[in-house]
């Protein structure tokens, strides 16, 4: 695991893009908490996270590169993603068959898009892809608010940590737009 910060991010912009695209697992800071995450059209990369996390069969939710892309693929009116998005929200919305990968929610439809109020979804913007995001914890556990935090099992799955020094934040709000669609 590499443990970088914004400015290496920035400095080597394109190899972090790609990383993102070709599936690498990240832990990265949001505007909330920290965050763990991949390309979520990749099937392998989603089940490596659901394996990291000691996860089974609950969704994930994805940041999404841009506002355009949740309009195009999910059931939700610009109002809302407008009213919401970039924030520390999670909206939960129906999501056309084929959005992500079928490992970020197996066995449903739904799909949680949030677009957080801070730098690092501008990497995910510049990368076009739907990016899985979840707390950094083995399911069950508190989240991580410092590096120390970080379980040396997951380690072993995450290829970059964009640190920013201790987080602590609270999870995303929740906002169920499926029943309102």
């Amino acid at each position: 695991m590499k443990i970088i910060d914004r400015q290496e991010v920035e400095s080597n912009k394109e190899a972090i893009i790609g990383s993102i695209r070709d599936g690498s697992i990240f832990v990265y800071p949001t505007d909330t908490i920290y965050g763990l995450g991949c390309n979520a059209l990749l099937d392998d990369s989603v089940q490596r996270l659901r394996e990291a996390k000691n996860r089974d069969e609950k969704p994930f939710s994805v940041i999404a590169p841009n506002k355009e892309w949740i309009l195009e693929h999910c059931a939700v009116n610009r109002e809302d993603v407008d009213a919401y998005l970039p924030g520390p929200y999670t909206l939960f919305v129906q999501a056309k068959r084929g959005t992500v990968s079928s490992l970020v929610n197996p066995g449903g439809d739904t799909l949680g898009v949030r677009i957080p109020k801070h730098w690092f979804a501008d990497v995910i913007a510049a990368a076009g892809v739907p990016f899985v995001t979840t707390s950094v914890n083995v399911s069950g556990e508190p989240h991580m608010q410092k590096l120390e935090d970080l379980k040396e099992g997951m380690k072993e799955y995450i290829q970059y940590c964009v640190y920013e020094g201790e987080n602590a934040g609270t999870s995303s709000t929740k906002i169920d737009l499926v029943s309102k669609a």
